[in-house]
């Protein structure tokens, strides 16, 4: 009898703790199996942010690359022209100075011309004045 009680009234209350404990697992398990898909959609979400972050990168830094590279590019014929513009100006400063050199050659010739010129003309008035004198003592 003692036996009858336990499963009787007490079976029915074990099947009873039974079936309620296979409920909670149950419900424990689909939380669990609902919080694994979150976590597993999470890791997912955060893995496609850190490929897209990645990617970001990868073609900000190929930006600042070709940037660079073109900085450098203009740089180099920046200095390629200053280059041309000094090549320049050098052949500009002797081209000035043989002018000058033509100039003060020029200024030089005109100066003795116009001394020659005055010696002629000094001449030809002193053969003039020989000439009157000639003619006046004549007379």
């Amino acid at each position: 009898m003692a036996s009858e009680r336990m499963s009787g009234a007490g079976g029915e209350s074990l099947e009873v703790q039974v079936a309620e404990a296979e409920r909670r697992l149950r419900q424990a398990m689909e939380a669990s199996e609902a919080a694994e898909q979150r976590a597993i959609a999470e890791v997912r979400a955060l893995e496609a942010n850190l490929e897209k972050e990645r990617l970001r990168a990868a073609e900000t830094e190929g930006e600042l690359r070709r940037e660079r590279e073109a900085k450098e590019q203009t740089i180099a014929a920046a200095e390629g022209r200053l280059g041309e513009i000094e090549a320049q100006a050098e052949a500009a400063e002797k081209s000035v100075e043989a002018a000058e050199r033509r100039a003060e050659a020029a200024e030089k010739a005109v100066t003795d011309g116009q001394a020659r010129a005055r010696e002629a003309a000094a001449a030809w008035l002193r053969g003039q004045v020989e000439s009157i004198r000639r003619e006046a003592g004549r007379q």
